[in-house]
């Protein structure tokens, strides 16, 4: 338990960080309450970190002023794993991190990669691009999996790679959205490749060339989501429903993107809320037969 803060306030503050996942997580939430309670709580705060450096980062106002709010922030994640918290998500993520000996650095790297977005809209390549992708998300999942628990350390390479397999779906499904807001995620020796151009994305344009360039990302991220199914073994039992759940709603995305001939310009692609329902009882049926077992 964190330091200093009795039970009802660390409470109060789980309860905080679960009514941000509930509000904010979309996909995640569904994937999330299939954990334990303890382990769910924790998943809670950790989501609502991130979601804070985010926010940060996505905020209105000058660059140089969100980059010192995210430097406050790294002040307040030293503080509060040092046993001084403040605010509810430190106070829960202190908790949580102590529980589950989550390394300080793997929450750096989240705050490192959302600061890549203050002064970073473009990616000569993929290897530029999978740096950032590794701090927004496979840290995030790092963070995940010694909250899961597992026992081979294998399960970090597989977790990466879930992450790298989720990021880059994101970026496939927001082509347009980031475009629109003068960020351009592919790295742009592809778009080159493909015979595209920044403009063709700002104006929502699907044409041959562009099919053929978000056909080469969905076959990247499919390699990663491949990779990323040996993770599952190695969670603690009642933890993998959590991890497969992620794994087949970002999936069943990149099907949907590939399903609507990738464009990803005349409406968001998204998941019915019966479909995430329905992974989500059945993601539960699995992890009660591992309790029974």
């Amino acid at each position: 338990m964190t330091r200093n803060v009795d039970p009802v306030s660390l409470h109060a503050a789980y309860d905080e960080c679960q009514a941000i996942t509930r509000r904010e997580a979309r996909n995640f939430y569904y994937a999330f309450v299939t954990l334990p309670k303890a382990r769910r709580r924790s998943i809670y705060a950790a989501y609502a970190f991130s979601r804070l450096a985010d926010d940060i980062a996505d905020g209105d106002g000058p660059v140089a002023t969100k980059a010192a709010s995210l430097g406050d922030l790294r002040k307040a994640l030293n503080a509060a794993l040092a046993g001084a918290p403040e605010g509810a998500i430190m106070t829960a993520l202190a908790d949580s991190a102590a529980t589950y000996d989550i390394p300080e650095s793997l929450f750096n790297d989240i705050i490192d990669g959302v600061e890549m977005d203050l002064t970073k809209s473009r990616y000569a390549t993929f290897d530029e691009l999978r740096e950032y992708c590794y701090r927004v998300a496979s840290a995030v999942g790092l963070v995940s999996i010694q909250i899961f628990g597992y026992d081979d350390p294998q399960a970090k390479v597989h977790a990466v790679d879930l992450g790298l397999a989720m990021q880059l779906t994101n970026i496939m499904r927001d082509v347009g959205e980031d475009a629109a807001n003068d960020r351009i995620y592919i790295p742009q020796n592809e778009l080159a490749r493909f015979g595209c151009t920044e403009e063709q994305l700002q104006a929502g344009v699907v044409d041959a060339n562009f099919v053929a360039l978000m056909q080469f990302q969905a076959g990247r991220a499919r390699e990663y989501f491949s990779s990323s199914k040996a993770l599952f073994p190695l969670l603690q039992p009642r933890s993998r429903g959590c991890a497969a759940g992620l794994h087949q709603l970002y999936s069943k995305l990149l099907n949907r993107i590939e399903l609507r001939g990738y464009d990803v310009f005349s409406e968001r692609v998204s998941l019915p809320a019966w479909e995430k329902l329905r992974l989500t009882f059945t993601l539960w049926a699995t992890n009660l037969m591992a309790r029974r077992s």
